[in-house]
């Protein structure tokens, strides 16, 4: 809980009172390697922040082919966030690759960090501007750079990677098949 509390100093002006009552609610949560932490066709009620690990953000085609959509790692907070703020049903699916451990902030706790914290809207709107931001970087990447320089770029947003996760979910995350990231990193670019 001390890493997201100090996260959360340096995100907002907080005092201890505040950041008292609001972790108080929040919930530690460990997940095994391959764990399934949110699952699509349910309406997303929590928020998590990664204290260690990675999660992996999927969607699954009406072909039944899943396709990786974001990874998130540590000092980060993931959810199916605009689901979770809409209330309708997840279409992605969230999934510890190794051993990982989160905050859980529930609805409840993040509306009354809202409606209770002198910065709580402040939280929110820089929340969803790293969403935002990631998204809209996400869309470039993809229309506007070739799977070389995606390739090229992926460790810029995901440190470390290639050593974390497997090639077959990067080369999803890249839009490519595993036979053209191998080619890719083989420097055989078409």
């Amino acid at each position: 809980m001390e890493q997201f509390r100090a996260y959360l100093q340096q995100m907002i002006n907080i005092s201890k009172d505040e950041l008292d009552v609001f972790t108080s609610s929040c919930i530690p949560k460990a997940f095994k390697r391959n764990d399934i932490i949110s699952r699509p066709d349910t309406v997303p009620n929590e928020i998590f922040f990664i204290n260690k690990g990675i999660i992996r953000v999927t969607i699954t085609d009406n072909d039944g082919v899943e396709h990786t959509i974001h990874f998130a790692l540590e000092n980060q907070f993931i959810a199916d966030y605009s689901c979770f703020i809409m209330k309708q049903p997840s279409l992605y699916a969230l999934q510890a690759l190794e051993q990982t451990e989160v905050i859980v902030l529930p609805r409840s706790v993040v509306e009354w960090g809202y409606k209770n914290l002198a910065e709580g809207d402040k939280l929110g709107r820089l929340v969803a501007e790293f969403y935002f931001i990631y998204q809209d970087m996400r869309i470039r990447n993809l229309y506007a750079y070739t799977p070389k320089e995606r390739y090229d770029k992926i460790t810029e947003v995901f440190p470390d990677i290639h050593n974390r996760v497997p090639q077959h979910m990067i080369a999803s995350y890249l839009g490519i098949t595993p036979v053209h990231l191998s080619r890719l990193k083989k420097g055989e670019s078409r």
